[in-house]
This record gives C-alpha cells, structure tokens and sequence, in this order.
C-alpha cells in the first residue's frame, strides 16, 4: 500500500538519526531484543483496557522495529543470522501484540463500550476473538508466502498489506476506539494479500516455465523441477551431483555452480547486522 518511494525515504532518515547510536557499539540484535520486549510490554498494556496508549505504544514499536535495520545501514555491515533473527522475532511481535487485544477480548466486561461501534450487543466478543484468530493467520501467511518465495530465488513484495499497513491499521484502531473495525480490516486483507502473493508468484513462474521451452523441450531456467512439499526432487538433485562433461561435480552446462553458499562468521548477539 506504502509506495516504494516513500519506504525509501522513511528509511534514509531513520538511518540519519541511528548514525550517531552506531558509534557507541550497540548492537541491531540488541535493538532486535529490544523490540520483542517493547511488544510484550505494549500487549500488556492493551490487555489491561488501556487501549489509547495500547495504540500509542504500538506505533512507537512499529517505527523502533526500523531501528535495527537501520543501525545495520549506518554501519553499512550485515549478516545472515541478523536478517533471519529480525524476520523471526518481527512475526514473534506482532503476535504478541495482538494475543494482547485478545486477553482484552476475553476479559473485558463492556466489550461494546470500549470500542464505541455499532456491533450487534452480545456478539462482540466471539467476533473479536475470530478475527484476531484470523488476522494472526493471515499476517504470518503474508510474511511466509515472500519468505518462501525468496527461499526459491523470487522476490515477492506484492500485496495490499504488508507489516508497515498493519501496524497502521491496528495503532488507529485502538487509538479511536474502532479496534475491531481494525481487526476486521487485519484480518480480511491480511489473507487477501497472502492470496495475491500466491497468485503473483503463479503468474511468474508460468512465464519462466514458458520462457525456458526451446525446441519443445525444457531448458534449464529459474523454475527447477520441485517435489509436492516446493523443493528439489531428488532426480534433479542426483543429476546435480554427476559429474559434467568437463569433470566438475554439482556444475551446471555453463561451469557455474549451481548453488553458491553462503558463508557469515559473525556469531549471534556479538555486533552481527542484519538487512531490514
């Protein structure tokens, strides 16, 4: 939903201001921690009905989740470990957050009166807790779907609601008191864009799959022959391990490589960067 433009430049300036906190050696990872404990304390507070300073505290830990990424960019390093540890502590956060709207669902006595809406009374609560059951799914399907597609040598960015969307949606929510209005949005759009990703991802490689055709038959391309579960079947990999006319093992007709480690010596917790 957010251009590229404008991600861009909210990125270059969060990097001019994490500049001067890279030369007093705090780490991203420690950044990274430190995002997880800001969530947890925002599904606290959102848990104990203080749902205005729940949605405060949600921006403040949207916008402090770029801080690593940038702490990263101004000390222009990066490893392999800081970008898997941000990924996977990022989905942690944003479930927390909302298993805290959802201890709220649970619990609140006026349910109705909390959010101000026009809900049918005495069914707020179930539809509270469906769709933040939906809306969690959603959003970590949203997030494996570009996950998995990058795991394949694609890049997937499309879609209406990525995590900078949700956060907006879900702080404005609890900062008007429109918060299952909020969820309801979350939760629809959330899987609407783990289809569109789906479907994106079909789209691209039915075209390498027609590009690679030559002469009838099929040539090597970016799509690889994939078993049910989406990885390489062990006849491509067999194939990859025989030797080659010039002698050289997992070499593709071309002598390159077919898969390229990769290498970080960078230990966790210990000055490891990370891309955003």
């Amino acid at each position: 939903m957010f251009s590229r433009r404008i991600q861009q430049r909210v990125r270059q300036f969060v990097t001019s201001i994490m500049r001067p906190l890279a030369r007093l050696g705090i780490t991203p990872n420690a950044l990274t921690l430190l995002g997880l404990l800001l969530s947890c304390i925002t599904a606290v507070v959102i848990a104990q009905g203080l749902l205005f300073i729940g949605g405060l505290l949600v921006l403040f830990a949207g916008i402090f989740d770029m801080f690593d990424g940038a702490l990263a960019r101004a000390r222009n390093a990066a490893s392999t470990f800081g970008a898997f540890f941000d990924s996977t502590l990022d989905r942690y956060s944003e479930s927390i957050i909302l298993f805290g709207l959802l201890w709220y669902a649970l619990h609140a006595q006026a349910l109705h009166d909390s959010f101000l809406i026009r809900w049918p009374p005495g069914n707020e609560q179930p539809w509270m807790i469906s769709l933040i059951y939906i809306a969690v799914v959603g959003s970590l399907m949203v997030s494996y779907a570009k996950a998995r597609a990058e795991g394949l040598g694609l890049e997937c960015k499309t879609g209406l609601l990525a995590r900078p969307e949700r956060v907006v949606i879900l702080a404005i929510g609890l900062i008007t008191s429109t918060g299952i209005w909020a969820v309801l949005l979350l939760a629809v759009f959330s899987n609407v864009t783990a289809v569109e990703r789906i479907a994106y991802i079909w789209r691209v490689t039915r075209q390498a799959a027609r590009q690679t055709i030559v002469h009838g038959q099929v040539a090597p391309g970016p799509v690889g022959d994939f078993s049910a579960d989406g990885h390489i079947s062990a006849k491509e990999l067999r194939e990859d391990k025989a030797p080659n006319r010039q002698g050289s093992v997992g070499a593709n007709e071309g002598g390159e490589p077919s898969i390229h480690p990769v290498h970080t010596s960078v230990p966790p917790f210990s000055g490891s960067v990370q891309q955003e």
